[in-house]
């Protein structure tokens, strides 16, 4: 598989910067396709409109989003049009609370969708419903791009974070075309179970899965002396020299959404490196 469809979607001009540049070096390298979603964001809290709100209140907070969305569609087409690849730009308005719907009915039709990171200081509330709608609802795969980042996007060097999941294999299975190309893998597995499946091989079935298919692998089996399995997964790929950390997008249900879990969101927060995820 060739990841010929790329999308991203655009809400803050700042936070979009390190994902959009991603994006279109990938482009340009796999002779893909960019397609790009502008959302003005109506952030007024629901309770207000059932409070009663006023008619023409409401119709300005509409008015608003529809202004930024217009501002954030001719910012992307004038920063997209110079470049050397195929693209189109389309433009949204939601409220904060049903962002997500219209993330996830583009994001499915793409190979993958590269968003930017959804935590920081600075970061807007909607960067993380926009991201789970991609990855659970979506249902694609998603390519986390840290904020600021302008590190290398031919990912040479690759950590796996494996703990034998469905999530974890889907995973690795769709990032195969990444991995294929890389020069170095690294199948990273803290404390494995001593009654798994795999307790007496950690990683060695995925190991000869992804040999097949040429991909130059080791095995790293590591101890949980952090508190937390991410702050583990992290140190171990700044110390493999990593470029890439692929891991199965973890999240549980709560009122009908999608939250990334634990592991899931410890990455995230903190990742210095790009981080491929899938559901």
């Amino acid at each position: 598989m060739a990841y010929k469809t790329l999308f991203t979607t655009v809400t803050d001009p700042a936070a979009a910067e390190a994902p959009l540049n991603v994006a279109t070096a990938l482009c340009r390298a796999w002779d893909a396709h960019l397609d790009v979603l502008t959302m003005g964001i109506d952030r007024t809290q629901t309770g207000y409109y059932y409070a009663g709100a006023n008619a023409m209140v409401l119709q300005e907070t509409l008015q608003r989003a529809q202004a930024e969305a217009n501002d954030l569609e001719a910012q992307i087409r004038a920063k997209l049009e110079p470049e050397d690849l195929r693209w189109n730009v389309e433009t949204a308005v939601a409220a904060i609370a049903d962002l997500g719907r219209h993330v996830a009915a583009r994001a499915r039709f793409s190979d993958l969708a590269i968003m930017a990171q959804p935590y920081g200081d600075s970061t807007g509330v909607e960067l993380e419903p926009v991201l789970e709608a991609a990855l659970f609802d979506g249902d694609t795969s998603v390519l986390m791009v840290p904020t600021g980042y302008d590190g290398p996007t031919d990912f040479k060097r690759i950590v796996i974070g494996w703990n034998e999941s469905a999530e974890a294999l889907n995973a690795v299975r769709r990032a195969l075309p990444l991995l294929k190309a890389a020069e170095f893998v690294s199948i990273a597995i803290i404390n494995p179970p001593t009654h798994g499946p795999e307790r007496s091989d950690p990683g060695g079935r995925l190991s000869e899965f992804l040999s097949r298919h040429g991909v130059h692998v080791e095995i790293s089996v590591l101890a949980k002396t952090m508190p937390r399995i991410s702050d583990v997964l992290a140190r171990h790929a700044e110390d493999s020299g990593a470029d890439l950390m692929v891991m199965g997008g973890y999240g549980h249900s709560r009122f009908r959404e999608a939250i990334l879990g634990g592991a899931t969101r410890g990455i995230l927060e903190n990742a210095k490196l790009p981080v491929f995820l899938s559901h």
